[in-house]
């Protein structure tokens, strides 16, 4: 079974899933095919290179879409950074602050412009790193604060982590080029019933109380 997933899904989604077919079902060899854009990612879905792309849901049509968790877009900053003191963080608290952004071919690197633009919020970027999982740590290391998905945030994470206000979730979903076959309508079922996987640390420090979840803002 080939698969081909977003970057920082791989560990708080997949692996535990993975790891359990190799268990189970030996017999199937399972690749894993990383990407860090949609576009790249759905190319190889529709070229058949692999037979399901598990991603954020996208806006072409011509995909079998088959809905798998909800995942939270968070703020990371070092500790003691004046927006970490508050329970949950509205976009609009981040104008002008010092971000870590996304290089351009990271696909959140747009999505994240899009988003902002759509809030009329303009943070000023302070650098910028392809590797999604990266952002936070370097805002953890106080170079400046980051808007990353909560997959982004390891375990041990030594910063600071905000719920926003109202919380902000994107819906990740399988894709495939047609009806999923058994095998593969199989595996999906097992990556919604595992879910995302969020460490407890990080869990801890989110808001608990919040608004309800809602989508205002573009996503990729």
């Amino acid at each position: 079974m080939r698969l081909a997933c977003a970057q920082s899904l791989t560990v708080p989604l997949l692996a535990a899933v993975i790891r359990q077919w190799h268990r189970r079902y030996p017999g199937v060899a399972i690749t894993l095919r990383e990407s860090t854009v949609m576009d790249e990612a759905l190319g190889l879905v529709d070229s058949d290179e692999v037979d399901m792309a598990v991603l954020t849901a996208p806006s072409t049509g011509r995909f079998t879409i088959t809905a798998i968790a909800e995942e939270e877009i968070v703020l990371a900053a070092p500790v003691g950074h004046l927006l970490a003191e508050r329970s949950a963080v509205r976009l609009e608290d981040l104008e002008g602050a010092p971000l870590v952004h996304f290089t351009p071919d990271n696909g959140l690197s747009s999505w994240l412009d899009q988003s902002l633009a759509h809030a009329g919020v303009h943070p000023e970027t302070v650098m910028r790193t392809s590797v999604t999982a990266t952002a936070p740590q370097l805002a953890a290391a106080g170079l400046g604060i980051a808007v990353c998905p909560v997959s982004a945030v390891s375990h041990g994470f030594p910063g600071a982590v905000r719920s926003f206000s109202p919380r902000w979730v994107r819906q990740l979903v399988a894709v495939t080029s047609a009806e999923p076959d058994p095998l593969v309508a199989r595996f999906i079922g097992d990556l919604r019933s595992h879910g995302m996987r969020v460490p407890r640390g990080v869990r801890t420090q989110l808001a608990q109380d919040g608004p309800p979840a809602e989508t205002p803002r573009p996503s990729s």
